[in-house]
């Protein structure tokens, strides 16, 4: 436990957050209902229907959804909590991130339309083999669960049993039942309208969502600087900027206390985002490589996400709908990583009285909730509430969908029932969802009896599953000599090398520079590479139908100027260049500058 740390209070809620809150949740269920009913006129509900709204989606909803699916509380909770110990550098997943979207959007978002498919693993089988795209729905499936849907069922069970305190309402004694039972009112709540109107239903209420998020979360750091300067934001500002760059009193004493923790010497500097190499979260390589050993496998194979992109009009709509991601992507670490900062400004002695490193990771990951109570003021926090539920609804509902569109069309309908009927493969899709919803707050419930850091769970995983398939995704869009028997090996003997080095860095006897886990996963992005290069020349080559133009890249056959706009304002390339000069201004911002 944290010494001299009071354990966070209920939020007590006026009549008026009420309304704002329960008003939030009646709109995104009307908008879920009217997105998700089928006109009577109309044909039966088809697969293409429910798993990826009729490809109708306009690129504000793309864009939206697909932002809304990646926010949850992995950056409510988890990111304003790695902010507070860590500072500004945790920014760099958020903003490094326009780097794999321009890969998007100039690359790959034109490939894969013209694939024309339903999920990544049907890809992956059409460019190399059956096996292939088992693994990767399996893969797919266990990430879904439990690396998104229940850390984010349980971070926003935590957050209810924060702010409601269910074990006082129900008039329970002290005990973790109150919190169990929050996870499962979070789950059930946000995974309802996955169930009732499938990815159509999902999107359009991430339009909504997406709004009070920004809303919301900007009213955080508003209120939380204007309580630092009292009453003055930009004073405010400047003293957030002072006491992180943390030269004077207890700041400079905190930061040396955990300067060793995050990078494993002294002199950590908390407002740069161009870390050493030994970095616990983000060393300087997360931006130079991320795309390749997680951003491939997160922006552009993931299925819950790379989903919305496959839903979009057509090629334009898709990559205007991830040039406005970009954006969103931009503006995300003023809403979740500045109140880390903030409450740093307010609060270092956290960190100096945590008896272990779990206890200061615990006690930062109520830092989002903390300043909900003690900056907001009456009348809304209802709206605050709404932004936090509104990400966890939105990221629930998008695994949710993508989980259940996997396991029916690339297990049922592949294997066991070709044949099937829309309407059964609909059902089956239903069905699906209700029992994974189920399994993960089951499972969000054994997370919450476990001492660690939401944001530095959820991470580790990510490198955990994406090297092996971003090697071979990568390899194989580009090189036709990839045959599917060496992509198979090498995802396989990637996952157990993965694990080998896991194993060997708890133990204690490997390198400094392999304990951050980041740095794990370049390692084996690389391994896998040469592996799988080695295998391709020792294995036979793909059929001729496996290395076509819509699987593999013929570079003077692509069109790389298909849908990017018909006037300058709405050009896809002005845009998408502008999000570049951005990102670039805030790296030399909180590097240089500050």
């Amino acid at each position: 436990m944290i010494k001299g740390v009071r354990v966070i209070e209920s939020i007590a809620l006026q009549p008026a957050d009420w309304l704002s809150f329960i008003g939030y949740f009646a709109l995104l269920s009307l908008v879920g209902y009217l997105a998700g009913r089928r006109n009577k006129s109309a044909p039966a509900e088809s697969s293409e229907d429910y798993f990826l709204a009729g490809r109708s989606l306009p690129w504000y909803v793309v864009g939206s959804s697909y932002i809304a699916a990646n926010i949850s509380t992995e950056h409510f909770i988890g990111l304003v909590g790695a902010a507070f110990i860590y500072g500004i550098a945790v920014a760099t997943g958020e903003w490094s991130t326009v780097i794999a979207f321009t890969f998007m959007i100039w690359i790959f978002i034109p490939f894969l339309f013209s694939a024309k498919v339903f999920t990544a693993p049907e890809f992956l089988e059409r460019r190399f083999n059956t096996g292939m795209r088992v693994f990767f729905a399996i893969v797919t499936v266990i990430a879904n669960i439990f690396a998104f849907l229940a850390p984010v069922i349980y971070g926003g069970g935590l957050a209810l049993d924060a702010i409601l305190d269910i074990n006082g309402l129900m008039g329970w004694e002290e005990g973790p039942q109150g919190l169990y039972l929050s996870i499962a009112i979070i789950g059930l709540a946000a995974g309802v309208w996955a169930i009732w109107g499938g990815l159509k239903s999902v999107a359009w209420m991430d339009l909504l969502t997406i709004i009070v998020m920004i809303v919301g979360g900007t009213a955080v750091t508003f209120y939380g600087l204007n309580a630092l300067g009292h009453g003055d934001i930009f004073a405010g500002f400047s003293t957030m900027v002072e006491r992180n760059t943390a030269e004077t009193g207890v700041w400079k004493e905190a930061v040396a206390h955990m300067s060793q923790e995050a990078v494993g010497q002294d002199n950590y500097e908390r407002l740069s985002v161009i870390q050493p190499l030994s970095h616990q979260l983000v060393p300087w390589t997360h931006w130079v490589l991320s795309f390749f050993y997680i951003g491939l496998w997160y922006t552009v194979i993931n299925q819950f996400l790379i989903q919305r992109v496959f839903a979009a009009k057509n090629v334009y709509h898709a990559r205007m709908g991830i040039t406005f991601a970009a954006y969103l992507k931009l503006l995300l670490p003023f809403i979740v990583v500045m109140p880390g900062l903030i409450y740093f400004a307010m609060r270092p002695e956290i960190i100096l009285n945590g008896e272990t490193i779990n206890d200061v990771r615990q006690a930062a990951d109520q830092t989002y909730i903390t300043l909900i109570v003690e900056v907001i003021p009456l009348g809304l926090k209802g709206l605050l509430m709404a932004a936090l539920f509104g990400a966890i609804q939105s990221t629930v509902s998008a695994v949710l969908t993508s989980t259940s569109a996997v396991i029916t069309m690339d297990f049922f309908k592949r294997f066991f029932k070709p044949d099937a009927t829309e309407q059964s493969l609909v059902g089956l899709g239903r069905l699906i969802t209700a029992v994974i919803l189920l399994g993960s707050i089951a499972l969000g419930i054994w997370i919450s009896t476990q001492k660690v850091s939401l944001f530095a769970y959820i991470q580790e995983l990510f490198t955990f599953f994406a090297p092996p398939f971003s090697a071979v995704f990568l390899l194989g869009t580009f090189w036709k000599r990839l045959g599917g028997k060496a992509a198979l090996t090498t995802v396989s003997v990637g996952f157990v090398f993965g694990i080998a080095v896991k194993i060997w860095v708890n133990s204690g006897t490997a390198p400094a520079l392999l304990e951050p886990y980041a740095n794990q996963g370049v390692l084996n992005w690389a391994f896998c590479m040469l592996l799988c290069v080695g295998l391709a020349y020792i294995t036979p080559k793909p059929r001729p139908e496996q290395v076509t133009d819509d699987l593999t890249f013929n570079f003077k056959g692509m069109n790389f100027n298909e849908g990017l706009g018909t006037k300058w304002y709405n050009h896809v390339g002005l845009w998408s260049g502008m999000s570049i000069v951005l990102m670039l201004s805030f790296i030399i911002l909180f590097s240089i500058i500050l």
